[in-house]
């Protein structure tokens, strides 16, 4: 038997036990560029352990609503930023750990221009585009260690608006 999980909108607040969110608020911390860019400054905890940090471009397939979640996945060795290079939301979904396993899902939908920062060892789930193209600029840990653990639901979950 499926359970649903209605979509949240994505805030600082409620996304704080899972990571970061990564958005354009408020005055800048600094002006550079002789004036002419702001600078929002230092707005995630990257996570690298003995790894360096690097920059993938992922192109990922559009879902759909409702949406099947079946799998969860962590990175115990780092941390994982997702920016997307477009202008469309993205779902954003995560779990708190249970004993080493996800517990209750919760969905996020993010706004225009809105990215995420996974902290380390925290349960999520992958990456779903609602529009095309799905394409993101990921900064993540690359080192040697296994930093990816998947998890398979035995029941899935529904997430629906």
């Amino acid at each position: 038997m499926t359970t649903n999980i209605q979509i949240e909108p994505l805030t600082l607040e409620a996304f704080a036990p899972f990571g970061d969110v990564l958005y354009f608020d408020g005055a800048p911390d600094k002006m550079i560029n002789q004036g002419l860019c702001g600078r929002y400054h230092d707005r995630a905890l990257l996570t690298l352990g003995d790894g360096k940090a690097g920059i993938s471009l992922f192109d990922a397939k559009p879902r759909t609503l409702p949406y099947q979640l079946d799998l969860l996945e962590r990175h115990p060795l780092g941390s994982q930023a997702f920016l997307p290079m477009s202008e469309h939301p993205f779902l954003v979904i995560v779990a708190p750990d249970a004993g080493g396993r996800p517990d209750r899902p919760r969905a996020f939908i993010t706004e225009p221009h809105m990215g995420v920062n996974y902290h380390a060892n925290i349960w999520h789930g992958v990456l779903t585009p609602l529009s095309a193209p799905g394409r993101f600029a990921v900064i993540d840990r690359i080192g040697a260690g296994d930093n990816l653990e998947e998890f398979w639901l035995e029941t899935p979950y529904i997430i629906m608006r």
